[in-house]
Protein backbone atom coordinates (compact mmCIF):
# COMPACT_ATOMS: atom_id res chain seq x y z
CA UNK A 1 0.00 0.00 0.00
CA UNK A 2 1.40 3.42 -0.92
CA UNK A 3 2.35 5.79 1.87
CA UNK A 4 -0.15 8.44 2.86
CA UNK A 5 0.98 12.03 3.43
CA UNK A 6 -0.91 15.23 4.17
CA UNK A 7 0.45 16.90 1.04
CA UNK A 8 -0.54 14.00 -1.22
CA UNK A 9 -3.77 12.25 -2.17
CA UNK A 10 -5.91 15.25 -1.26
CA UNK A 11 -9.34 14.99 -2.80
CA UNK A 12 -11.01 18.42 -2.78
CA UNK A 13 -13.71 20.22 -4.70
CA UNK A 14 -12.31 21.23 -8.09
CA UNK A 15 -13.49 24.80 -7.64
CA UNK A 16 -11.26 25.12 -4.57
CA UNK A 17 -7.55 24.64 -3.94
CA UNK A 18 -6.58 21.21 -5.24
CA UNK A 19 -3.43 19.26 -4.51
CA UNK A 20 -1.97 16.47 -6.68
CA UNK A 21 -3.34 12.99 -6.18
CA UNK A 22 -1.08 9.97 -5.94
CA UNK A 23 -1.98 6.45 -7.06
CA UNK A 24 -5.58 5.66 -6.15
CA UNK A 25 -6.53 2.26 -4.66
CA UNK A 26 -8.99 0.27 -6.71
CA UNK A 27 -12.52 0.49 -5.31
CA UNK A 28 -13.77 -2.50 -3.34
CA UNK A 29 -17.21 -4.01 -3.94
CA UNK A 30 -19.79 -1.87 -2.17
CA UNK A 31 -21.53 -4.75 -0.49
CA UNK A 32 -21.27 -8.42 0.35
CA UNK A 33 -24.85 -8.84 -0.85
CA UNK A 34 -25.19 -8.42 -4.64
CA UNK A 35 -28.78 -7.26 -4.13
CA UNK A 36 -27.57 -4.18 -2.24
CA UNK A 37 -26.38 -1.54 -4.67
CA UNK A 38 -25.00 1.82 -3.63
CA UNK A 39 -27.08 4.52 -5.25
CA UNK A 40 -26.98 8.26 -4.71
CA UNK A 41 -29.90 10.47 -5.72
CA UNK A 42 -28.38 13.95 -6.16
CA UNK A 43 -31.80 15.58 -5.78
CA UNK A 44 -32.35 14.06 -2.34
CA UNK A 45 -28.87 14.81 -1.04
CA UNK A 46 -28.35 18.23 -2.61
CA UNK A 47 -28.31 20.23 0.63
CA UNK A 48 -28.18 17.62 3.39
CA UNK A 49 -25.08 15.50 3.95
CA UNK A 50 -26.99 13.17 6.30
CA UNK A 51 -29.39 12.30 3.46
CA UNK A 52 -26.45 11.73 1.13
CA UNK A 53 -25.03 9.26 3.66
CA UNK A 54 -28.40 7.49 4.00
CA UNK A 55 -28.59 7.13 0.22
CA UNK A 56 -25.28 5.27 0.21
CA UNK A 57 -26.03 2.65 2.89
CA UNK A 58 -24.92 -0.76 1.63
CA UNK A 59 -23.99 -2.95 4.62
CA UNK A 60 -26.11 -5.88 5.71
CA UNK A 61 -28.81 -4.83 8.17
CA UNK A 62 -28.37 -6.24 11.69
CA UNK A 63 -31.12 -6.68 14.25
CA UNK A 64 -29.93 -7.95 17.62
CA UNK A 65 -30.12 -7.17 21.35
CA UNK A 66 -26.64 -5.64 21.11
CA UNK A 67 -27.82 -3.16 18.47
CA UNK A 68 -30.82 -2.25 20.62
CA UNK A 69 -28.59 -1.78 23.65
CA UNK A 70 -26.32 0.68 21.82
CA UNK A 71 -29.30 2.52 20.35
CA UNK A 72 -30.59 3.01 23.87
CA UNK A 73 -27.17 4.21 25.08
CA UNK A 74 -26.99 6.94 22.43
CA UNK A 75 -30.68 7.87 22.71
CA UNK A 76 -30.23 8.61 26.42
CA UNK A 77 -27.36 11.00 25.69
CA UNK A 78 -28.65 13.74 23.36
CA UNK A 79 -25.95 16.16 24.53
CA UNK A 80 -23.25 13.64 23.64
CA UNK A 81 -24.78 13.12 20.19
CA UNK A 82 -24.99 16.87 19.67
CA UNK A 83 -21.32 17.41 20.56
CA UNK A 84 -20.23 14.50 18.39
CA UNK A 85 -22.14 15.61 15.30
CA UNK A 86 -21.05 19.23 15.77
CA UNK A 87 -17.43 18.11 15.75
CA UNK A 88 -18.08 15.80 12.82
CA UNK A 89 -19.42 18.58 10.59
CA UNK A 90 -15.83 19.71 9.97
CA UNK A 91 -14.71 16.36 8.58
CA UNK A 92 -17.73 14.46 7.27
CA UNK A 93 -18.00 15.96 3.79
CA UNK A 94 -14.37 15.15 2.98
CA UNK A 95 -14.77 11.62 4.34
CA UNK A 96 -18.01 10.99 2.44
CA UNK A 97 -16.45 12.26 -0.80
CA UNK A 98 -13.53 9.89 -0.39
CA UNK A 99 -15.73 6.93 0.61
CA UNK A 100 -17.93 7.44 -2.46
CA UNK A 101 -14.92 7.89 -4.74
CA UNK A 102 -13.69 4.46 -3.69
CA UNK A 103 -17.12 2.83 -4.06
CA UNK A 104 -17.31 1.93 -0.38
CA UNK A 105 -20.54 1.70 1.70
CA UNK A 106 -21.36 5.11 3.15
CA UNK A 107 -21.63 3.62 6.65
CA UNK A 108 -17.82 3.62 6.67
CA UNK A 109 -17.97 7.43 6.93
CA UNK A 110 -19.68 7.00 10.32
CA UNK A 111 -16.87 4.88 11.83
CA UNK A 112 -15.14 7.83 13.53
CA UNK A 113 -18.28 8.20 15.64
CA UNK A 114 -17.58 4.90 17.38
CA UNK A 115 -13.80 5.23 17.21
CA UNK A 116 -13.34 8.73 18.62
CA UNK A 117 -16.68 10.58 18.57
CA UNK A 118 -14.92 12.79 15.98
CA UNK A 119 -12.53 14.05 18.64
CA UNK A 120 -9.24 14.71 16.78
CA UNK A 121 -7.37 14.67 20.09
CA UNK A 122 -8.78 11.28 21.11
CA UNK A 123 -6.07 9.13 22.70
CA UNK A 124 -6.56 5.65 24.15
CA UNK A 125 -4.59 3.67 26.69
CA UNK A 126 -3.44 1.52 23.77
CA UNK A 127 -1.79 4.68 22.34
CA UNK A 128 -4.34 4.97 19.52
CA UNK A 129 -4.78 8.54 18.31
CA UNK A 130 -6.88 10.73 16.02
CA UNK A 131 -10.42 10.46 14.70
CA UNK A 132 -9.63 7.03 13.21
CA UNK A 133 -7.69 5.84 16.28
CA UNK A 134 -4.50 4.54 14.66
CA UNK A 135 -1.97 2.84 16.91
CA UNK A 136 1.63 3.99 16.28
CA UNK A 137 2.78 0.98 14.23
CA UNK A 138 -0.22 0.96 11.89
CA UNK A 139 0.05 4.71 11.44
CA UNK A 140 3.70 4.38 10.43
CA UNK A 141 2.80 1.57 8.02
CA UNK A 142 0.46 3.97 6.23
CA UNK A 143 3.03 6.76 6.07
CA UNK A 144 1.97 8.86 9.07
CA UNK A 145 5.09 10.37 10.58
CA UNK A 146 5.11 10.67 14.36
CA UNK A 147 7.63 12.77 16.22
CA UNK A 148 8.03 15.45 18.85
CA UNK A 149 6.62 18.12 16.52
CA UNK A 150 3.95 16.27 14.64
CA UNK A 151 1.64 13.24 14.72
CA UNK A 152 0.27 12.34 11.29
CA UNK A 153 -2.31 10.03 12.86
CA UNK A 154 -4.21 13.18 13.82
CA UNK A 155 -3.88 14.76 10.37
CA UNK A 156 -7.45 14.69 9.07
CA UNK A 157 -6.53 13.99 5.44
CA UNK A 158 -3.73 11.46 5.86
CA UNK A 159 -5.52 9.56 8.64
CA UNK A 160 -8.74 9.35 6.64
CA UNK A 161 -6.97 8.14 3.52
CA UNK A 162 -4.92 5.69 5.57
CA UNK A 163 -8.00 4.31 7.33
CA UNK A 164 -9.86 3.82 4.05
CA UNK A 165 -6.79 2.22 2.45
CA UNK A 166 -6.60 -0.16 5.38
CA UNK A 167 -10.32 -1.00 5.31
CA UNK A 168 -10.14 -1.70 1.58
CA UNK A 169 -7.15 -3.94 2.15
CA UNK A 170 -9.04 -5.82 4.88
CA UNK A 171 -12.12 -6.17 2.69
CA UNK A 172 -9.91 -7.60 -0.03
CA UNK A 173 -8.47 -10.12 2.45
CA UNK A 174 -11.77 -11.32 3.89
CA UNK A 175 -14.29 -10.51 1.14
CA UNK A 176 -16.76 -9.40 3.79
CA UNK A 177 -17.31 -5.98 5.35
CA UNK A 178 -18.25 -7.30 8.79
CA UNK A 179 -15.00 -9.27 9.00
CA UNK A 180 -13.09 -6.28 7.64
CA UNK A 181 -14.53 -4.09 10.39
CA UNK A 182 -13.75 -6.72 13.01
CA UNK A 183 -10.16 -6.82 11.76
CA UNK A 184 -9.91 -3.03 11.87
CA UNK A 185 -10.83 -3.20 15.57
CA UNK A 186 -9.21 -6.49 16.59
CA UNK A 187 -6.37 -6.97 14.11
CA UNK A 188 -6.25 -8.94 10.87
CA UNK A 189 -4.17 -11.75 12.38
CA UNK A 190 -6.65 -12.28 15.20
CA UNK A 191 -9.56 -12.54 12.74
CA UNK A 192 -7.63 -14.95 10.53
CA UNK A 193 -6.88 -17.21 13.50
CA UNK A 194 -10.51 -17.12 14.64
CA UNK A 195 -11.70 -18.05 11.15
CA UNK A 196 -9.19 -20.91 10.94
CA UNK A 197 -10.34 -22.20 14.33
CA UNK A 198 -14.00 -22.20 13.27
CA UNK A 199 -13.23 -23.98 10.00
CA UNK A 200 -11.25 -26.61 11.86
CA UNK A 201 -14.24 -27.22 14.13
CA UNK A 202 -16.69 -27.24 11.24
CA UNK A 203 -18.36 -24.02 12.41
CA UNK A 204 -19.54 -21.14 10.19
CA UNK A 205 -16.75 -18.74 9.22
CA UNK A 206 -18.56 -15.43 9.63
CA UNK A 207 -18.59 -12.49 12.01
CA UNK A 208 -21.57 -13.68 14.06
CA UNK A 209 -20.04 -17.11 14.67
CA UNK A 210 -16.49 -16.15 15.68
CA UNK A 211 -15.22 -16.17 19.22
CA UNK A 212 -13.89 -12.66 19.83
CA UNK A 213 -13.37 -10.08 22.57
CA UNK A 214 -16.41 -8.20 23.80
CA UNK A 215 -15.16 -4.95 22.27
CA UNK A 216 -15.03 -6.49 18.79
CA UNK A 217 -18.32 -8.33 19.32
CA UNK A 218 -19.93 -4.95 19.94
CA UNK A 219 -18.13 -3.10 17.14
CA UNK A 220 -20.44 -3.79 14.19
CA UNK A 221 -23.64 -3.58 16.33
CA UNK A 222 -22.43 -0.19 17.54
CA UNK A 223 -22.03 0.98 13.94
CA UNK A 224 -25.48 -0.41 13.12
CA UNK A 225 -26.95 1.54 16.04
CA UNK A 226 -25.39 4.76 14.76
CA UNK A 227 -26.66 3.94 11.27
CA UNK A 228 -30.21 3.43 12.57
CA UNK A 229 -30.12 6.72 14.47
CA UNK A 230 -28.86 8.62 11.43
CA UNK A 231 -31.63 6.96 9.38
CA UNK A 232 -34.42 8.16 11.68
CA UNK A 233 -33.22 10.30 14.59
CA UNK A 234 -36.74 11.34 15.57
CA UNK A 235 -37.56 7.69 16.26
CA UNK A 236 -34.99 7.83 19.06
CA UNK A 237 -36.04 11.23 20.35
CA UNK A 238 -32.95 12.87 18.85
CA UNK A 239 -32.27 15.70 16.42
CA UNK A 240 -29.13 15.68 14.28
CA UNK A 241 -26.93 18.73 14.06
CA UNK A 242 -27.40 19.82 10.41
CA UNK A 243 -24.42 19.27 8.12
CA UNK A 244 -24.48 20.99 4.71
CA UNK A 245 -23.56 18.88 1.71
CA UNK A 246 -20.56 21.03 0.81
CA UNK A 247 -16.85 21.17 1.65
CA UNK A 248 -16.08 22.57 5.09
CA UNK A 249 -12.35 23.07 4.65
CA UNK A 250 -9.79 23.85 1.97
CA UNK A 251 -6.12 22.90 1.88
CA UNK A 252 -3.93 26.00 1.56
CA UNK A 253 -0.25 25.71 0.68
CA UNK A 254 2.31 27.24 3.01
CA UNK A 255 6.03 27.57 2.45
CA UNK A 256 7.10 29.15 5.75
CA UNK A 257 7.11 28.29 9.44
CA UNK A 258 4.27 30.02 11.28
CA UNK A 259 2.86 30.19 14.80
CA UNK A 260 -0.45 28.38 15.20
CA UNK A 261 -1.94 31.34 17.04
CA UNK A 262 -0.86 33.77 14.32
CA UNK A 263 -2.17 31.51 11.55
CA UNK A 264 -5.54 31.31 13.33
CA UNK A 265 -5.59 35.09 13.68
CA UNK A 266 -4.74 35.67 10.01
CA UNK A 267 -7.63 33.38 9.06
CA UNK A 268 -9.95 35.12 11.53
CA UNK A 269 -10.84 31.86 13.29
CA UNK A 270 -10.47 30.86 16.92
CA UNK A 271 -7.39 28.92 17.95
CA UNK A 272 -9.64 26.00 18.91
CA UNK A 273 -11.17 25.95 15.42
CA UNK A 274 -7.75 26.15 13.77
CA UNK A 275 -6.38 23.33 15.91
CA UNK A 276 -9.45 21.17 15.25
CA UNK A 277 -8.66 21.35 11.53
CA UNK A 278 -4.89 21.02 12.02
CA UNK A 279 -4.62 18.76 15.09
CA UNK A 280 -1.46 16.93 14.05
CA UNK A 281 0.82 19.70 15.31
CA UNK A 282 2.13 19.11 18.83
CA UNK A 283 3.85 22.45 19.32
CA UNK A 284 2.80 26.11 19.07
CA UNK A 285 4.80 26.64 15.87
CA UNK A 286 4.12 24.83 12.58
CA UNK A 287 7.24 23.71 10.77
CA UNK A 288 7.01 23.78 6.99
CA UNK A 289 8.74 20.40 6.68
CA UNK A 290 5.97 18.82 8.77
CA UNK A 291 3.12 20.33 6.80
CA UNK A 292 3.13 21.97 3.39
CA UNK A 293 -0.60 22.64 3.70
CA UNK A 294 -2.93 24.05 6.30
CA UNK A 295 -6.65 23.27 6.45
CA UNK A 296 -8.90 26.32 6.74
CA UNK A 297 -12.67 26.83 6.62
CA UNK A 298 -13.80 27.48 3.05
CA UNK A 299 -15.07 30.96 3.84
CA UNK A 300 -11.80 32.00 5.53
CA UNK A 301 -9.30 31.22 2.78
CA UNK A 302 -9.31 34.62 1.11
CA UNK A 303 -9.17 36.33 4.49
CA UNK A 304 -6.09 34.30 5.38
CA UNK A 305 -4.36 35.03 2.09
CA UNK A 306 -5.08 38.76 2.23
CA UNK A 307 -3.96 39.07 5.85
CA UNK A 308 -0.83 37.01 5.22
CA UNK A 309 0.11 39.20 2.25
CA UNK A 310 -0.27 42.39 4.29
CA UNK A 311 1.22 41.04 7.50
CA UNK A 312 4.37 42.85 8.67
CA UNK A 313 4.85 40.96 11.92
CA UNK A 314 7.23 37.99 12.32
CA UNK A 315 5.51 34.70 11.45
CA UNK A 316 7.11 32.86 14.36
CA UNK A 317 7.60 33.83 17.99
CA UNK A 318 9.32 30.58 18.99
CA UNK A 319 12.89 29.42 18.55
CA UNK A 320 15.09 26.44 19.29
CA UNK A 321 17.38 26.85 22.30
CA UNK A 322 20.35 24.54 22.91
CA UNK A 323 20.73 23.95 26.63
CA UNK A 324 24.00 24.39 28.48
CA UNK A 325 25.60 22.28 31.17
CA UNK A 326 23.81 22.37 34.52
CA UNK A 327 20.74 24.34 33.42
CA UNK A 328 17.58 23.62 35.37
CA UNK A 329 14.00 23.64 34.12
CA UNK A 330 12.68 26.18 36.63
CA UNK A 331 15.46 28.62 35.76
CA UNK A 332 14.98 28.25 32.02
CA UNK A 333 11.20 28.63 32.35
CA UNK A 334 11.59 31.86 34.32
CA UNK A 335 14.20 33.15 31.88
CA UNK A 336 11.86 32.76 28.93
CA UNK A 337 8.70 33.94 30.68
CA UNK A 338 7.04 30.53 30.94
CA UNK A 339 5.62 28.63 33.88
CA UNK A 340 7.55 25.40 34.61
CA UNK A 341 4.42 23.44 33.68
CA UNK A 342 4.14 25.13 30.27
CA UNK A 343 7.87 24.75 29.63
CA UNK A 344 7.59 21.02 30.34
CA UNK A 345 4.43 20.60 28.25
CA UNK A 346 5.83 22.42 25.22
CA UNK A 347 9.06 20.42 25.37
CA UNK A 348 7.62 17.03 26.29
CA UNK A 349 9.51 16.84 29.60
CA UNK A 350 8.59 14.65 32.55
CA UNK A 351 7.19 16.27 35.69
CA UNK A 352 9.94 14.53 37.66
CA UNK A 353 12.69 16.03 35.51
CA UNK A 354 14.46 18.95 37.20
CA UNK A 355 17.37 19.44 34.80
CA UNK A 356 17.77 19.29 31.03
CA UNK A 357 20.55 17.42 29.29
CA UNK A 358 23.54 19.38 28.04
CA UNK A 359 22.98 20.31 24.40
CA UNK A 360 19.27 19.38 24.48
CA UNK A 361 17.16 21.20 21.88
CA UNK A 362 14.29 23.09 23.51
CA UNK A 363 11.46 25.25 22.21
CA UNK A 364 11.38 28.72 23.82
CA UNK A 365 9.92 32.15 22.97
CA UNK A 366 11.86 34.03 20.29
CA UNK A 367 14.47 36.56 21.42
CA UNK A 368 13.66 35.97 25.07
CA UNK A 369 10.19 37.49 24.79
CA UNK A 370 7.65 36.33 27.35
CA UNK A 371 5.01 33.95 26.04
CA UNK A 372 1.56 35.55 26.04
CA UNK A 373 -0.51 32.37 26.10
CA UNK A 374 -0.31 28.86 27.41
CA UNK A 375 -0.20 26.19 24.72
CA UNK A 376 -1.88 22.85 25.30
CA UNK A 377 -1.25 20.38 22.49
CA UNK A 378 -3.69 17.71 21.40
CA UNK A 379 -1.16 15.16 22.64
CA UNK A 380 -1.26 16.43 26.24
CA UNK A 381 -2.28 13.05 27.65
CA UNK A 382 -0.60 12.03 30.92
CA UNK A 383 2.78 10.53 30.05
CA UNK A 384 3.05 8.46 33.22
CA UNK A 385 -0.38 6.84 33.05
CA UNK A 386 0.99 3.42 32.17
CA UNK A 387 3.08 3.45 35.36
CA UNK A 388 0.26 4.24 37.77
CA UNK A 389 -0.45 1.65 40.47
CA UNK A 390 -3.69 -0.12 41.24
CA UNK A 391 -6.96 -0.11 39.34
CA UNK A 392 -6.65 2.98 37.14
CA UNK A 393 -9.57 4.50 35.27
CA UNK A 394 -9.65 7.28 32.67
CA UNK A 395 -12.07 10.12 33.36
CA UNK A 396 -13.23 12.56 30.68
CA UNK A 397 -13.47 16.14 31.92
CA UNK A 398 -16.89 17.73 31.47
CA UNK A 399 -17.92 21.36 31.38
CA UNK A 400 -17.81 22.84 34.88
CA UNK A 401 -15.49 20.21 36.33
CA UNK A 402 -12.76 21.33 38.71
CA UNK A 403 -9.84 19.48 40.26
CA UNK A 404 -11.34 19.88 43.72
CA UNK A 405 -14.77 18.61 42.63
CA UNK A 406 -13.28 15.55 40.93
CA UNK A 407 -11.02 14.83 43.90
CA UNK A 408 -14.02 14.96 46.27
CA UNK A 409 -16.02 12.70 43.99
CA UNK A 410 -13.36 10.02 43.97
CA UNK A 411 -12.25 10.68 47.57
CA UNK A 412 -8.64 11.44 46.71
CA UNK A 413 -6.62 14.56 47.41
CA UNK A 414 -6.07 17.23 44.78
CA UNK A 415 -2.34 16.63 45.22
CA UNK A 416 -2.68 12.93 44.33
CA UNK A 417 -4.91 13.75 41.37
CA UNK A 418 -2.30 16.20 40.08
CA UNK A 419 0.59 13.79 40.68
CA UNK A 420 -1.15 11.13 38.57
CA UNK A 421 -1.64 13.64 35.74
CA UNK A 422 1.66 15.47 35.25
CA UNK A 423 0.86 18.08 37.96
CA UNK A 424 -2.02 19.44 35.90
CA UNK A 425 -3.26 22.89 36.99
CA UNK A 426 -6.21 23.70 34.70
CA UNK A 427 -8.92 21.58 33.08
CA UNK A 428 -10.53 21.74 29.66
CA UNK A 429 -13.74 20.02 28.57
CA UNK A 430 -12.94 16.73 26.81
CA UNK A 431 -9.55 16.39 28.49
CA UNK A 432 -8.69 13.02 30.06
CA UNK A 433 -7.54 12.41 33.63
CA UNK A 434 -6.18 9.17 35.06
CA UNK A 435 -7.47 8.28 38.51
CA UNK A 436 -6.19 5.48 40.72
CA UNK A 437 -9.23 3.86 42.28
CA UNK A 438 -8.22 3.40 45.92
CA UNK A 439 -9.85 0.97 48.33
CA UNK A 440 -11.93 3.77 49.84
CA UNK A 441 -13.09 5.12 46.49
CA UNK A 442 -16.86 5.29 45.93
CA UNK A 443 -18.83 3.02 43.69
CA UNK A 444 -18.28 4.05 40.05
CA UNK A 445 -21.52 4.60 38.18
CA UNK A 446 -22.28 3.04 34.81
CA UNK A 447 -21.96 6.46 33.18
CA UNK A 448 -18.46 6.84 34.61
CA UNK A 449 -17.53 3.38 33.42
CA UNK A 450 -18.60 4.34 29.93
CA UNK A 451 -16.30 7.34 30.12
CA UNK A 452 -13.44 5.34 31.60
CA UNK A 453 -11.04 2.84 30.11
CA UNK A 454 -10.45 -0.61 31.51
CA UNK A 455 -8.21 -0.98 34.54
CA UNK A 456 -4.67 -0.99 33.15
CA UNK A 457 -2.87 -3.25 35.60
CA UNK A 458 -5.03 -6.37 35.81
CA UNK A 459 -3.62 -9.44 34.05
CA UNK A 460 -6.85 -9.88 32.13
CA UNK A 461 -6.77 -6.29 30.86
CA UNK A 462 -3.08 -6.44 29.89
CA UNK A 463 -3.70 -9.65 27.95
CA UNK A 464 -6.74 -8.09 26.26
CA UNK A 465 -4.88 -4.91 25.30
CA UNK A 466 -1.90 -6.88 23.95
CA UNK A 467 -4.14 -9.12 21.92
CA UNK A 468 -6.38 -6.44 20.41
CA UNK A 469 -3.92 -3.53 20.23
CA UNK A 470 -6.92 -1.25 19.78
CA UNK A 471 -9.40 0.17 22.22
CA UNK A 472 -12.49 1.59 20.58
CA UNK A 473 -15.28 2.37 23.01
CA UNK A 474 -17.47 5.24 24.00
CA UNK A 475 -15.21 8.21 24.81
Amino acid sequence: MSAVHAEENVFLNSTLDTLPTDSTPQPSPVSDNPELILTVDPNLSQNDLWQRIRNGYALRQLDSPLVASHEQWYAKRPDYMQRMTERGQRYLHFIVEEVERRGMPSEIALLPMIESAFNPGGYSTASASGIWQFIPSTGKHFGMQQNWWYDGRRNIISATLGALDYLQKLHGMFGDWELALAAYNWGEGAVQRALASNRKLGLPANYASLKMPSETRNYVPKLQAIKNIISDPANFGLALHPVPNQPYFVAVSTSKNIDMELAAGLADVTLDEFRALNPAHNRPVILQENSEVLLLPVDKVETFRANLASNSLPLVSWQIYKSRKGERINGLAARFGLSPETFRSINGLSTKQLKVSTGQMLLVPLNGQSAKNEFVAFNSHPALASHLPGNTIRYTVRKGDTLSAISRRYKVSVEKLQSWNNNIKTLNSGQHLFIVKLDKSPHISRADKNRSKLGMNSKKTKKFMYKTQRIAQYP
